[in-house]
């Protein structure tokens, strides 16, 4: 067991898993002094990720590559810190793992610049859904800010336009807490919305919506 946290392939994991500890212990002093981490890093992250502002984000907005990919991995949902706790974590485990499972079959392990990249896509699923989970049960402060992906299977009405694959038209919605939003939206399949016909949204796209007919 020792060798498989100095085993140099396994190093880059050991070293995450410190700093794991050194961040845990750092969130639980913030926190036996009545603080934590909320906001300690979050000034780090854009405008509208931050946690310590609520932001409802654009509807029609594209944000970019980097946000999407920070939003889906809930960066800006929980604190920073505790994220990095979880990542850290999660990230040196399936190392482990991986090598431990490796080893077993092969006598030997895996060079750090194959496992090190591997670990981090295998890691990232795992990753997001603690965060989610964690974000859950962190109180927060009480907000009808939305993420537009918590629109995804209500009903929404054209309002203007005629919606046709690739050329959405303006529809109006409600959100869990009875606001108003108006989207864009463009049906899944080869058919056309016509302005007063309800729709159901079925999925995210970089400019709306897309729906399909009630």
């Amino acid at each position: 067991m020792w060798e498989l946290f100095t085993h140099p392939s396994n190093l880059i994991f050991s070293i995450c898993l410190c700093l794991m500890f050194l961040l845990g212990l750092l969130e639980l002093i913030l926190l036996v002094f009545g603080g934590g981490s909320q906001g300690l890093l979050d000034q780090f992250l854009p405008d509208d990720l931050s946690t310590s502002k609520d932001v409802d984000i654009a509807l029609d907005a594209d944000q970019g590559w980097l946000n999407a990919l920070l939003d889906w991995l809930f960066i800006g949902r929980v604190p920073l810190l505790v994220w990095l706790i979880i990542f850290l974590t999660l990230y040196s485990l399936s190392g482990f793992i991986l090598q431990s499972i490796i080893q077993s079959f092969t006598a030997t392990y895996f060079s750090a610049w194959i496992i090190a990249p591997l670990c981090l896509v295998v890691s990232m699923p795992f990753i997001r859904y603690s965060a989610m989970l964690i974000a859950k049960i962190l109180p927060q402060d009480e907000t009808t800010a939305i993420y537009s992906e918590e629109l995804i299977g209500r009903t929404a009405l054209i309002v203007l336009g005629e919606a046709k694959v690739n050329s959405p038209a303006q529809a109006r919605v409600k959100d869990q807490f009875g606001q108003t939003h108006y989207i864009m939206v463009e049906p899944e399949a080869d058919i056309h919305f016509s302005q007063g016909q309800e729709v159901i949204l079925t999925q995210k796209t970089h400019i709306g919506f897309k729906a399909i007919s009630v």
